[in-house]
């Protein structure tokens, strides 16, 4: 009678599966892909419209597509996922690539296949990377060969977003231990590698011609050269109209702070290689403007020119955090003014305490809220000869000292 009854709950257990699992030894006979993506850029033209009616035009791209695609394969990508085909699998107690357990739903398991995704931290260098697939079950355990590819090289962060002949950007990320080789959209030159894991990179940069790029990463997965291009934009300033970098004023640009001391400062530097920066000093609780002129060199200013799409630059925070408000001559309410109203467009520059933030900020007409309105609203002919940045001080502030480097129009 006892015996009866257990069996019958047994049959009863399998039964919710849907399928009476076998209890032969497992075995897995092949590895299957689940689906592929679309990689292919297809973009939409996005128009967005501001209360006053003025238009913005911005190009997004769509995500790739997903589609179902069985196809036997004996190599897998991270997070991916994959079926597994074989037999008396239906018993499975874990599922582990290179020995790191991989999670699987009962209700995608037959006797004969179990859907499974890849864990992102499974090993693919070094020796923990066995290419093992292994199933256990109740009855045994079942053995398949199995590659982990290498993610693609893919950059999580920068040092800088700048770049000119001679300077290192130092990168964290996935992928760059398959490295070849690196180069720059829209130029010839090579990056050099200086060194590189598979998580860290410093690259030093060439000379090149070009305004903007990104990197182009060439590398190698299982034997097989690919190409990936990153999505950072950086900036190559040699081919920018610069106010301040290596370590000095350019273009005939100079401090013109209303208190001291400013100017070009060894207290801090951002650059590659740098010593200096442009110190501003806020005194504690006034309302004042640190700034630069380039009403002294040969063109008296800068031209408005069409071409230049950006502002960019580097801030240092001071002790606390604070806002401050791009300011010249040429923009709405004038230099001198305080434009922290309503009734002016303005470009809040964020510097939280301490730390440098980078800011590329486009360039436009007036009132379009997107766009910085550097040149006003009537550019021929016009010539930008200010920049600066006010900040509204309060009682209970403290005297504060915040630096920029790597400040340049960019086209």
């Amino acid at each position: 009678m006892l015996m009866t009854i257990i069996v019958l709950a047994a049959c009863k257990k399998y039964n919710s599966l849907g399928f009476t699992p076998g209890t032969g030894t497992p075995a897995i006979s092949s590895v299957h892909t689940w689906s592929k993506t679309d990689t292919t850029a297809v973009y939409d033209t996005v128009y967005t419209y501001n209360a006053a009616g003025d238009v913005t035009t911005s190009i997004k791209r769509r995500p790739s597509k997903v589609s179902a695609f069985d196809s036997a394969t004996n190599a897998g990508s991270l997070g991916t996922m994959y079926v597994i085909n074989g037999a008396n699998l239906g018993s499975a107690t874990s599922v582990t690539f290179n020995g790191m357990s991989a999670y699987f739903n009962r209700g995608l398991i037959t006797d004969n296949s179990i859907v499974i995704q890849v864990p992102t931290n499974t090993p693919y260098l070094g020796p923990k990377a066995t290419d093992s697939l292994v199933v256990t079950t109740l009855y045994g355990k079942a053995y398949f060969k199995f590659t982990i590819l290498a993610p693609a090289p893919t950059a999580s962060t920068y040092s800088d977003y700048d770049f000119w002949d001679g300077s290192q950007i130092s990168l964290t990320g996935v992928g760059f231990a398959a490295l070849t080789s690196v180069g720059l959209t829209g130029s010839a030159a090579t990056v050099t590698i200086v060194s590189k894991t598979d998580t860290t990179l410093v690259l030093q940069f060439p000379s090149a011609t070009v305004s903007r790029a990104n990197l182009v990463f060439n590398y190698t997965s299982l034997g097989k050269a690919s190409t990936v291009t990153d999505t950072q934009e950086l900036i190559d300033l040699d081919n920018a109209l610069m106010i301040f970098y290596k370590n000095n004023f350019q273009n005939s640009w100079q401090d013109n702070s209303w208190s001291g001391p400013s100017g070009t400062s060894t207290e801090a530097t951002h650059s590659f290689g740098g010593t200096s920066s442009i110190r501003a000093n806020y005194p504690a609780g006034g309302w004042q403007i640190e700034g630069w002129q380039g009403w002294n060199g040969p063109q008296g200013g800068i031209p408005y020119d069409p071409a230049y799409k950006y502002l960019t630059f580097w801030v240092k925070g001071g002790a606390a955090d604070h806002t401050l408000v791009l300011v010249a001559e040429k923009m709405p309410g004038g230099y001198g003014q305080v434009q922290n109203t309503a009734a002016m467009p303005i470009q809040l520059i964020k510097a939280p305490k301490g730390v440098w933030t980078y800011y590329k900020i486009p360039l436009g007409a007036a009132n379009n809220a997107t766009q910085l309105p550097y040149w006003g609203t009537s550019p021929s002919g016009v010539l930008a000869q200010q920049l600066g940045f006010f900040l509204q001080g309060q009682n209970g502030d403290v005297n504060e000292v915040m630096y920029f480097d790597e400040v340049g129009f960019v086209k």
